[in-house]
């Protein structure tokens, strides 16, 4: 089959099934983005992004990407940034849908952005907490915790906001006025998830030992750090079934089963039927990290 113009861009190998026989194929996942696209960018563009590219398919070898490449398209922008090690390198960010077709079309599947934008790198300006449950642990657990997550927020002074994490768990993201160190907003992140696990020892777990979390709830904190990424709301996993990670409302989460509930399907038939975004409003906090 010849291409596929979706957005303006040429998708090769429409046809090819990305999630395996009878899974979403290629030229389905790039028309889901182009659906998506304007309900994604918000919490997408102008921040450095992590990709996760899959060239056979999710059921494939599937790897991280961070650093530009002129191959991966025009209106896929680069930024220059410093390494850990001192070292210049030139990451990859978006500005349009089509700078996100581009990407699918050279295999991308997942987008990762980071917690601060390209113009001011060292400046955070988004807190995420990833509750990522043990096998076995109900699912009104992991709504519970992100409840106490929000409540923990909220006392300090912080409105907070959720999506499924399009796997087992739920995201909490707080954004914040830009100006703490990514040192002070880490200290913070901790400060939180230890006042849980303080709380109830034999629900929640901090620390990242899979050998320690069994029948408990990671309270993931450890994404607020300089070049550390999360899922964005609207984007596939590279998973089987091709759920989606999904912005919500607060009270929607009690109506799902799992973090997974959203696939491309239902997903594509959230994106073109909402009327308003989940997270409205979401841009225009200006609250200030206590």
């Amino acid at each position: 089959m010849a291409g596929l113009v979706v957005g303006g861009v040429t998708i090769t190998h429409p046809e090819r099934p990305v999630f395996g026989e009878g899974g979403p194929s290629k030229g389905e996942v790039a028309a889901y983005y182009e659906a998506a696209g304007h309900w994604m960018l918000p919490e997408l563009r102008g921040r450095p992004l992590s990709l996760v590219r899959c060239p056979q398919g999710a059921m494939g070898p599937c790897f991280f990407q961070k650093h530009h490449a002129d191959t991966l398209g025009e209106h896929v922008r680069s930024v220059t940034l410093e390494e850990k090690d001192g070292s210049a390198a030139e990451y990859i960010y978006v500005d349009d849908v089509r700078g996100v077709l581009e990407l699918v079309q050279m295999n991308t599947l997942e987008f990762h952005p980071w917690g601060s934008r390209v113009d001011d790198p060292d400046k955070p300006d988004r807190m995420i907490f990833d509750l990522d449950p043990a096998k076995g642990v109900e699912w009104k657990a992991v709504v519970a915790g992100a409840r106490m997550i929000r409540e923990r927020l909220s006392a300090s002074g912080l409105e907070s906001f959720v999506r499924t994490s399009g796997g087992k768990g739920l995201h909490v993201v707080a954004p914040i006025r830009r100006g703490p160190s990514w040192e002070k907003v880490k200290a913070f992140c901790e400060g939180v998830a230890d006042a849980l696990v303080a709380e109830k020892p034999a629900l929640y777990i901090a620390e990242a030992s899979k050998a320690k979390r069994e029948g408990l709830i990671f309270i993931d904190w450890l994404r607020n750090t300089r070049g550390a990424t999360s899922v964005t709301g609207w984007s596939l996993r590279a998973r089987p079934g091709a759920p989606v990670a999904m912005p919500l409302r607060w009270e929607e989460i009690a109506r799902l089963k799992t973090g997974g509930a959203f696939d491309m399907k239902k997903a594509l038939k959230r994106a073109k039927t909402l009327e308003a975004d989940p997270w409205e409003g979401i841009a225009r906090l200006k609250q200030a990290l206590p």
